[in-house]
């Protein structure tokens, strides 16, 4: 098998530590400017290469930071559970070495669908080393806000053990991972069959990579998804951009009415997708650009 190909072409940051493992992150930019943190969001055949428009774009004014969470990408994939906790710890992790590579500055970050809910809760608990947070097509808002006990997940009982019993769990993912049915996702994503193809053949290299049924196997028993997201999100006090498309699987964001009205969220919708910055590039990062420019902590909130 051909080894998986890094997913940006930028300077390796491999970071270890015995909570998360061996995680694999992506550093470009120059020395100086406000730190941007991408992450990716969580499926199949999830990495970086989901964020790669957002790297390539800032990656020449500012230091920029791309995540393979881990479980994906060239992050370790061995078999374990992998929790809401260990994502966000990955996050904490990588922050910590932003900070201390790039002069202890609070960071800016934006992550992707079921990531911004790691994110969130990773701003929630380290305030500080936040400036700004950007969510796109964030899951948790699409109804009543999830209130459930701190830190508890919405597994669904029994099926973890179920989807990972050794007979059947390997043909699953595999054929959960063909590239004719990593297409069809994607166009469900897209809400049409115009696709980005580079984010498609990266999708199913990087589905064949060893270990890389794990961590899906979580998602698909809804281990990754928090049942307190809703108080993470309420709870969020610094400078917080919300955006999302209208076509595909990824448009009901009923819930983000009570949080769009917080004097710190700002919401921008778009006539795509779920991730608007392949399809409207230019719109995206006018629109991205002018909340970081325009952003500002409320008063009493801690931090830069």
């Amino acid at each position: 098998m051909t080894p998986l190909p890094p997913a940006l072409h930028a300077e390796p940051l491999p970071l270890n530590d015995p909570t998360t493992g061996r995680v694999h992150a992506y550093r470009a930019g120059p020395p100086e400017g406000t730190p941007l943190l991408l992450v990716h969001s969580v499926n199949a055949a999830a990495s970086a290469f989901e964020v790669k428009p957002l790297f390539e774009h800032h990656r020449s004014t500012r230091p920029t930071y791309a995540l393979d969470l881990p479980g994906f990408g060239l992050s370790e994939r061995s078999a374990r559970r992998y929790t809401p906790r260990l994502m966000t710890d990955a996050i904490h992790q990588l922050v910590r070495e932003i900070r201390r590579r790039e002069g202890d500055t609070p960071i800016d970050a934006l992550a992707l669908s079921l990531s911004c809910e790691f994110l969130a809760r990773a701003a929630t608990e380290d305030p500080a080393s936040f400036r700004t947070l950007s969510l796109v097509s964030p899951t948790g808002l699409e109804g009543r806000p999830r209130l459930g006990p701190p830190g508890a997940t919405r597994e669904v009982p029994g099926l973890y053990r179920l989807l990972s019993f050794p007979l059947w769990s390997n043909a699953l993912y595999r054929n959960l991972t063909r590239p004719g049915v990593i297409r069809y996702f994607l166009e469900r994503t897209w809400g049409g069959p115009g696709i980005d193809e580079g984010l498609w053949a990266y999708d199913v290299h990087t589905a064949r990579a060893p270990g890389a049924l794990h961590a899906p196997l979580d998602f698909l028993c809804a281990a990754l998804f928090s049942a307190d997201i809703g108080r993470v999100y309420q709870s969020l006090g610094l400078p917080v951009w919300l955006s999302h498309g209208s076509r595909g699987d990824f448009v009901r964001f009923r819930g983000a009415r009570e949080l769009s009205n917080r004097d710190a969220w700002t919401t921008t919708p778009f006539d795509t997708g779920a991730m608007p910055y392949f399809e409207v590039p230019g719109l995206f990062f006018e629109a991205f650009e002018a909340f970081l420019k325009g952003a500002r902590r409320p008063p009493g909130q801690v931090g830069g």
